[in-house]
């Protein structure tokens, strides 16, 4: 094998397959990436066997060939070049990689270990743009539970309806959804995405321009953009019935600003407890809404906000964390809230907003 390309583009795909690949001392052969060359392009993968990923990258080929090199090495080597043209060659067991001023060798590892990264739902699945996928999965990700005993608990559920897809994720003590138009979401099905795969799902979309197919079979989801394909696995499992939850009338409402909620937050959080407690008290007779924390060591603290309320009088104690990061999936300049009562979850949603929305469980005082 020998190649000729340009550094940044080598850089990009190198640096992102190298997050995919496994960390596993017992089986080197997954903490490496895989190279090929095609037809005027070189091939870069990359699995932990619980994520593939793989970019194709135009070069010059001189010679055919595969080599498979420890990760870490040649992302780190190119990003402290100097020189953008830069020449890779397979040489016995070594990669040479060179540049008009420098040569460096890597050690390689037997091809034929690879394993090989599946290809499934070629040309099927739902299309749309890559931000879209990318906002979607990043609405709803802090609602996971990050280690769970429950597989279902630590992941994204994604399903088909109508014509929207729906992002969805819970560690039982918040819920967050989030809907995107899309035509055939339908024919999708159901997966459950492993919560420590999504952040680099997310990376792999984000800052793309153009379309992305998500396609979904068997045990396992893809996304395929130009020039790189990224499969997971999913989990065996079902997703909590949470449409049984969701609010339908509430006793007590209250709309106001983000901004002027979020301020009142994060000053009560700087006197609140190690539990993040914070207590909202409700007086819609009296036009009152009121934050108010406490704590032993260190004082307490109390905020007045202007919001449009109505209903019964309330006082319910949150998680500060939980109410906070649901806001940064709201683009809203106002939020609604909407309280069921005493020892009832808080639905959380931008005003004229269909597509997102949260809940959150009271705390117990």
């Amino acid at each position: 094998m020998k190649i000729e390309g340009i550094k940044e583009k080598l850089l990009l795909a190198i640096s992102s397959a190298e997050r995919a690949a496994g960390k596993n001392p017992t089986l080197p052969i997954l903490s490496s990436i895989y190279l090929e060359t095609s037809t005027n392009s070189l091939v870069i993968r990359a699995t932990n066997l619980d994520l593939g990923i793989e970019f194709t990258v135009p070069v010059k080929v001189i010679e055919g060939g595969v080599a498979v090199i420890p990760s870490g090495v040649l992302g780190s080597l190119l990003s402290n070049l100097s020189e953008e043209k830069i020449t890779l060659e397979l040489v016995g067991e070594t990669l040479a990689l060179s540049t008009k001023s420098t040569s460096t060798v890597i050690r390689t590892l037997p091809a034929d270990d690879f394993p090989i990264i599946p290809k499934e739902g070629a040309g099927k699945g739902v299309s749309l743009e890559s931000e879209v996928f990318a906002d979607a999965l990043s609405s709803v990700l802090h609602s996971a539970a990050v280690t769970s005993m429950k597989p279902e608990l630590g992941s994204i559920y994604v399903y088909g309806d109508g014509e929207e897809i729906v992002f969805a994720a819970t560690d039982s003590f918040r819920l967050a959804e989030k809907r995107i138009p899309a035509k055939r979401a339908k024919g999708l099905g159901s997966a459950l995405i492993p919560f420590r795969n999504v952040p680099e799902i997310i990376r792999f979309l984000s800052g793309s321009k153009g379309e992305t197919l998500l396609s979904h079979e068997g045990n396992q989801i893809s996304f395929t953009k130009d020039g790189a394909y990224l499969i997971s696995r999913t989990i065996e499992g079902t997703f909590p019935d949470y449409k049984q939850i969701v609010p339908k009338t509430f006793k007590t409402e209250a709309t106001l600003l983000k901004e002027d909620l979020l301020r009142a937050l994060k000053l009560a959080h700087v006197l609140s407890d190690t539990f993040n407690q914070v207590t909202f008290h409700l007086v819609p007779g009296e036009k009152l809404f009121e934050i108010t924390t406490k704590n032993i060591n260190l004082g307490e603290s109390h905020s007045t906000l202007s919001a449009a309320l109505k209903g019964e009088d309330l006082a319910l104690s949150f998680n500060y964390k939980y109410i906070m990061e649901s806001f940064q999936s709201i683009i809203s300049d106002s939020v609604f809230l909407a309280f069921q009562g005493a020892g009832k979850p808080l639905l959380i949603k931008g005003i004229s907003d269909r597509t997102f929305f949260s809940i959150v469980m009271p705390m117990n005082k």
